[in-house]
């Protein structure tokens, strides 16, 4: 089945009514967990960005303290998943600002296991990508932004 363009399905949702629609969006949300948590940001999180980022911020938190640090590979695995999350939440927001926020949290947990880093090869280029999308991020900002983001990152940025 080939799908419709983006603006082919902007036009046949035009043309629904509010009901319609209403049902369109709720038969949307039972097939995926990702459309129904996308909806469920959409609803009742956008409006308040602040608490949308110390929720993703709380769940990296969460992540990086429930790591097993007995080998690397368990390291490994763990922050795979933690940065597969929060690339969950920059996808859902959409704002620069918050996936600078998100990053920056990131890398701030990262400090902790900066002797593993410089053992494990794989780690180091987690952080270096994420680092990279950070500033990345960064770079659409306004200038203002940019300096107070960048002062931020200074004070968790990791050498090696």
């Amino acid at each position: 089945m080939k799908s419709a363009s983006s603006k082919e399905i902007k036009s046949a949702l035009q043309e629904l009514s509010a009901p319609e629609l209403t049902d369109l969006c709720l038969r949307l949300a039972r097939f995926k967990l990702e459309n129904k948590e996308l909806l469920t940001y959409l609803l009742f999180e956008a409006q308040d960005e602040d608490a949308f980022i110390h929720l993703a911020k709380q769940e990296i938190q969460d992540g990086f303290n429930a790591l097993n640090t007995s080998s690397v590979f368990f390291i490994k695995k763990g922050v795979r998943k933690i940065i597969r999350i929060a690339n969950k939440y920059i996808r859902y927001s959409g704002k620069e600002e918050t996936a600078a926020a998100i990053l920056l949290e990131i890398l701030t947990q990262f400090r902790p296991l900066e002797s593993h880093l410089k053992k494990s090869t794989v780690l180091k280029n987690m952080y270096i990508a994420t680092q990279k999308k950070w500033d990345k991020s960064v770079e659409s900002m306004h200038e203002d932004l940019q300096f107070d983001y960048f002062k931020s990152l200074q004070k968790v940025v990791l050498h090696f």
